[in-house]
């Protein structure tokens, strides 16, 4: 909203030739982050205080029983509440609502916080302890990821449908196009990045931290792509309009760095499938937008460790009768072991930023 105030009243002639300002990519992406956090500092204790009064909390669960489980019990969940509310204030404020890859992510904002919300107050109202069935989770995953894919490559993508089947990869310079696999590539994209970031919502701060080191990777990919002579330099396609991805993309940064002030050990508040959903959807989506959906499996290792340590698994069950990890994900079998979870979550954390580098040096590896 402040960037139509550049576009309907700026004046180099007259007092509002300040709202030029407005115009920079860079200074609306300092100020959605310093707004995000800002909100997040402010609505936090009393969305907790919510929250808490209204019983929305933590429940035993039996196949996740924690070393000590009486500290987690009764914590406050859907925080994510509070991430959706820090984003998306920021998001409306600085980006350029009527810029199409921002319309198409804050449709997926909404669309998975509100299917995180009915999982939680599934979980919490009616006692039911996995939630929505997995067969419905991944039917309303699924259904936004081929609205995704379709709408990438119809005549309305944003991208020009003509380019959108072709996937970059990874430190190789030539994309791959994929044809009509694209749609169902869309669909498991969304499926995997949803689901992955939801299983690491196992311990204080282990999701969030992850997350906000992604999102700054494909805020800085969504600035270079949207830039003709940095897309040039480093030899992108350039898009244009997905610069303002980066900006939606601090917001994110912003509202995970002020939810983590209030989910770091011990916890005062998890952020619940309204937030693990939310998160991991928005991902996949962002990458989509800009042509990065292999990337996501660098960086976001720590996320792709998780799910692969769950369907392993499951795996190992079903056809040898036996677990290979004491405890799935992969984080509780550490846990288990003896590990603080302080050290477990900052252990992570070093891999997620190790592995968010990698994934920033293939700008130039290619």
């Amino acid at each position: 909203m402040l960037y139509l105030l550049y576009e309907y009243f700026y004046d180099p002639d007259s007092i509002f030739s300040v709202l030029r300002l407005f115009r920079y990519l860079t200074f609306r992406i300092i100020y959605a982050m310093v707004t995000a956090l800002l909100i997040a500092f402010f609505l936090g204790p009393i969305i907790i205080r919510k929250l808490r009064l209204n019983s929305i909390k933590d429940e035993p669960r039996s196949e996740i029983d924690m070393v000590n489980p009486s500290q987690k019990y009764g914590t406050p969940t859907m925080g994510g509440i509070l991430i959706l509310i820090s984003a998306l204030v920021p998001i409306l404020l600085w980006c350029n609502i009527f810029n199409p890859f921002v319309q198409i992510t804050v449709f997926s904002i909404i669309w998975f916080a509100a299917l995180g919300i009915k999982d939680d107050l599934i979980k919490v109202r009616k006692k039911v302890k996995d939630g929505m069935s997995k067969t419905e989770k991944l039917f309303w995953q699924a259904l936004f990821g081929l609205i995704l894919g379709i709408l990438m490559v119809s005549p309305y993508s944003p991208i020009g449908w003509q380019s959108a089947s072709s996937i970059n990869i990874p430190f190789y310079k030539y994309p791959l196009n994929i044809g009509w696999f694209y749609i169902p590539f869309v669909v498991l994209v969304i499926m995997a990045t949803s689901n992955a970031v939801n299983f690491a919502d196992g311990l204080d701060g282990l999701a969030i931290g992850p997350s906000i080191m992604v999102a700054m990777v494909f805020g800085i990919f969504a600035y270079v792509i949207g830039n003709l002579n940095l897309a040039k330099y480093f030899q992108f396609r350039f898009t244009n309009g997905t610069g303002e991805l980066s900006v939606l993309c601090a917001a994110f940064i912003g509202a995970g760095i002020g939810f983590l002030w209030f989910n770091s050990y011990p916890a005062q508040v998890f952020m619940g499938d309204t937030g693990s959903l939310m998160i991991g959807g928005v991902m996949g989506t962002v990458a989509v937008l800009v042509k990065q959906e292999v990337l996501l499996i660098i960086a976001g290792m720590v996320f792709v460790m998780e799910a692969a340590s769950v369907f392993i698994q499951m795996i190992s069950i079903n056809f040898a009768g036996r677990r290979l990890f004491f405890m799935a994900p992969i984080h509780h079998t550490f846990q288990k072991r003896g590990i603080a979870e302080p050290k477990v979550v900052i252990r992570f954390w070093i891999i997620a930023a190790i592995f968010a580098l990698i994934a920033l040096s293939t700008l130039k590896v290619r």
